[in-house]
């Protein structure tokens, strides 16, 4: 206050609050940041970032990609003549139950598979593969939920692994995969024989608890803990995937998924409308994708080691 001894009192008195005043303001501003930091260490933002232990599984139809792959893909084989107009009817007609209905139809799920195991059959596992990116580019690129991709994007700048989990055929899904930029794909697996596709499936699609199980088989692999890890669907079909994780988020849910993400306080997100749910979140099974993994067996490019 020596500073201040030259005004008189009035002045004093008045430039003294002031500097109260500012000193105050100063100590309060210094201050928030503190109390900032304190919340953020209580909960940590998700994904938390730089944990290794931590990866994230995205069902793909419906979830990353509107509609079904399975479709898209043969839509592109259509175009380059693999099959007729009778079969992209089937095709068409299939695809718009999935996205009315919201549900998976066995009878569905098992001509499409038939459908398409009848159409790859013959064929070469690298011809398909070449095809596949081709159709990626024509068909399924504009068709990524830019608000799902926010969300993988989010994990892999995070530092952690992104999968995809579909019942897609598993090259087609690694093409997907590849061109997101995430880690890697788990999808449905149609045999070949020296390069040539037989028309039968190793095992079955990759659907409901196979999804479960392949994403356990993986985390074991990888050293992941499920506590850490979230998993992304649209479908009740893939609770039991979602269930393995500490994160799960329902994506464009179906009326099951929806009620079930509810009652177990899981969050929500709709991409379809540009509205948020009540909850924001990840939980998600693949309706479509469910089906796609009856078809998707057909269409799956992946090369069965002899």
């Amino acid at each position: 206050m020596a500073a201040l001894q030259w005004l008189t009192p009035r002045r004093r008195s008045a430039t003294a609050r002031s500097v109260l005043a500012g000193e105050a303001a100063a100590e309060a501003a210094l201050a928030a940041p503190e109390k900032e930091a304190e919340k953020e260490s209580a909960a940590p933002e998700f994904p938390v970032v730089g944990d290794p232990h931590a990866a994230a599984f995205f069902d793909l139809d419906n979830t990353v990609m509107q509609g079904a792959a399975i479709f898209h893909f043969g839509r592109g084989l259509y175009k380059r003549k693999f099959f007729h107009k009778r079969e992209l009817a089937r095709f068409a007609w299939q695809q718009a139950w999935f996205r009315l209905a919201g549900s998976e139809d066995p009878e569905h799920m098992q001509d499409a598979r038939d459908s398409a195991l009848s159409i790859v059959k013959g064929h070469r596992v690298e011809e398909l593969m070449a095809i596949g990116e081709e159709i990626y580019d024509e068909y399924m690129a504009e068709k990524i939920w830019p608000g799902t991709r926010a969300l993988a994007q989010a994990h892999l700048d995070a530092g952690q692994r992104v999968w995809l989990v579909t019942a897609a055929p598993v090259e087609t899904a690694t093409i997907i995969a590849r061109r997101l930029g995430l880690t890697g794909a788990l999808g449905t697996v149609a045999e070949s024989v020296g390069g040539v596709y037989t028309g039968r499936l190793v095992g079955e699609p990759l659907h409901g608890p196979s999804k479960a199980e392949a994403v356990r088989a993986l985390a074991g692999a990888e050293g992941l803990q499920l506590s850490r890890c979230a998993a992304y669907s649209d479908s009740a079909n893939d609770i039991p995937m979602l269930s393995l994780v500490g994160h799960p988020y329902a994506i464009n849910p179906d009326t099951r998924l929806r009620k079930h993400a509810r009652a177990h306080g899981w969050r929500l997100r709709d991409y379809r409308t540009g509205r948020k749910a009540a909850k924001i979140g990840i939980p998600a099974a693949a309706g479509v994708g469910a089906v796609a993994g009856g078809a998707v067996a057909a269409v799956a490019i992946h090369r069965r080691r002899r």
